[in-house]
């Protein structure tokens, strides 16, 4: 097998979307379904998850299929920027909606926009300008939705959130799709002005299809349904860890335990290591003590660190929310990527030899 980097069919790169890909196709079809209807309900969705957990992926799959549809206009904004200057910025880019602005003598030269329309004074306020043009293309039947990538709530978001919100309200064709991690959307969904985000609906990432992930294993590499069950399994499901595992495995010429070294390190240091530094204390007691639980039971864990029941669920829920343990069974919690119960024991380990 080829071993040459540019011919692996795995990515270990954040934000890339690899050749090798498992769909999630109820969530895919659930966002395009609601956004393509002849009166959406919706016009904002939310797609969260822990890092690594394909949120980039999914959104640029839904950018790619909307694309393709005749009257829809898709705006890729960068988040570290003035959103709203460079909304306007890009909608003036699009085929022919420079055409349809000059006509409506819609001047954008005071944002550094386009040419100046002669015999028509410049829009000097972004909102005002961005109403503009959003009613010159419900006119023209067009709609627009702004993808956004890793959300956090800086004052460029609450002031993109806030114009939205009243772009909305006036029934404009404008609609969102914002991806970011659990907090970061729990942040902007509790800022005080931004309320109305509360009832846009949140995607929540759930683990990958493990039979999916096998079929691709046993696919590329050639190899007996048994192994790539068991290369499925060390997964979890966890998208990143599906592209590093085969990543290695395919340098590794199909060799998935020569691999798994390799991919741990890498999940170590390109994941783990972050989420484990933005824990508390007692996150990671909490943490310590699910990895040594011998059957996932809560009053096991909680008499192991002496936590009372209501602090224990405050930090249970925090992980929840964090996307590193899962508590779907009443009275359980369980790790849900692969190799960090080793990893948060070799935490332990190591703080205990201080």
């Amino acid at each position: 097998m080829d071993k040459v980097a540019k011919n692996n069919p795995f990515s270990r790169m954040f934000g890339k979307e690899p050749s090798q890909t498992i769909k999630r196709i109820s969530q895919t079809e659930e966002i395009l379904n609601a956004l393509l209807s002849d009166s959406p309900d919706q016009q904002i969705f939310m797609i969260t998850g822990v890092r690594g957990s394909g949120k980039t992926v999914l959104m640029t799959e839904i950018a790619k299929r909307i694309r393709e549809e005749k009257d829809w206009i898709v705006v890729e904004l960068n988040p570290a920027r003035d959103l709203l200057t460079g909304l306007a910025s890009k909608l003036y880019e699009e085929k022919g909606v420079s055409n349809i602005l000059e006509a409506a003598s819609i001047n954008l030269s005071a944002f550094g926009i386009g040419v100046g329309v002669s015999g028509s004074k410049p829009v000097t306020d972004i909102e005002v300008a961005l109403e503009r043009i959003l009613s010159e293309l419900k006119k023209k039947k067009k709609r627009v939705l702004v993808a956004i990538d890793e959300v956090t709530s800086t004052e460029e978001m609450r002031v993109f959130a806030s114009a939205f919100q009243i772009f909305i309200r006036k029934e404009y064709p404008l609609y969102l799709i914002m991806t970011g991690l659990y907090e970061n959307i729990d942040e902007l969904q509790n800022d005080k002005i931004l309320t109305f985000l509360h009832r846009a609906p949140k995607v929540k990432l759930t683990p990958l299809n493990i039979g999916s992930i096998a079929e691709n294993y046993k696919n590329v590499f050639g190899c007996l349904d048994s192994d790539a069950r068991t290369m499925a399994g060390l997964t979890m499901g966890y998208p990143f860890a599906f592209q590093v595992l085969g990543y290695y495995t395919y340098e590794k010429n199909g060799d998935y335990k020569a691999a798994i070294a390799d991919t741990r390190q890498y999940l170590e240091e390109s994941v783990y290591d972050k989420i484990w530094s933005e824990l508390s204390l007692n996150d990671r007691r909490v943490l310590g003590a699910i990895a040594k639980s011998p059957d996932g039971k809560t009053i096991g864990i909680r008499e192991q660190i002496n936590m009372e029941t209501n602090i224990f669920s405050t930090y249970r829920e925090r992980l929840i929310r964090k996307g590193v343990i899962n508590g779907e069974t009443r009275g359980y919690v369980k790790m849900i990527l692969p190799f960090f119960k080793e990893y948060v024991l070799d935490r332990e380990a190591e703080m205990n030899a201080l």
